[in-house]
Formats: structure tokens, sequence, C-alpha cells
């Protein structure tokens, strides 16, 4: 069993910062790409970040700038530093991770989620 535990979340005014920190914890071989999305209400789930395990990173253009996703990559974490925070960057935002249990058995998985509120 493989989990991603977000921690970081919170409620902070326009103009602030979070880092949010995902960590995967269970029987891993190693971890492939992963990444942050996050789904504000009505809407759909779309991607912030990801990064792959060499460190190649891709943004989502609203946040290009202002968000910078970084990994660990000993303890199996993944970081979303997140300035200039702005209210339409409030959301539920998930972990994902791509998780090898075996050289060749790969599982995506999902953390539950930590809310961003950003007042304005």
């Amino acid at each position: 069993q493989v989990q991603l535990k977000e921690s970081g979340g919170g409620l902070v005014q326009a103009g602030g910062s979070l880092r949010l920190s995902c960590a995967a914890s269970g029987s891993i071989f190693r971890i492939g790409d992963m990444g942050w999305y996050r789904q504000a209400p009505g809407k759909e789930r779309e991607l912030v970040a990801d990064i792959t395990s060499g460190g190649r990173t891709n943004y989502a253009d609203s946040v290009k700038g202002r968000f910078a996703i970084s990994r660990d990559n000993f303890k199996n974490t993944v970081f979303l530093q997140m300035n200039i925070l702005i209210p339409d960057d409030s959301a539920v935002y998930y972990c994902n991770a791509d998780v090898f249990r075996s050289d060749w058995y790969k599982q995506t998985i999902w953390g539950q989620g930590t809310q961003v509120t950003v007042s304005s």
C-alpha cells in the first residue's frame, strides 16, 4: 500500500505565500513523475505543475512566475512553493505521483487533498 500525504494548506491573504508538501510512504521501488493539481468548486481538476524524477518541470500558464515545484527524491517528497497568491488560486490542491512498486509495475496515486483559501 502506498499513500501520499499533503500538508501546508490554509488561509492566506492575497499577495501572500504558502508552501505545500506531499510525502509518499509505503512499498515504493521508485517514483516517476510527481505533480500538483487543484480543483475549485464547480470546476474541473486542473494541472498546476509537475516534475520528473530528473527535475524537469512544467507549469500551468496561470501560475508561471509565481509557483515553484521541487522534489526530494531521497525523502519521496514533492513541494509546491506558492507566491503572490490571488483569490483565483483558492482550491483543494491534490498531490499526484507515478509510483513504481517494481521495475515494471506502476501505479498512479493521489493524495486526499489540502485546502488553500486566498482572501482578497
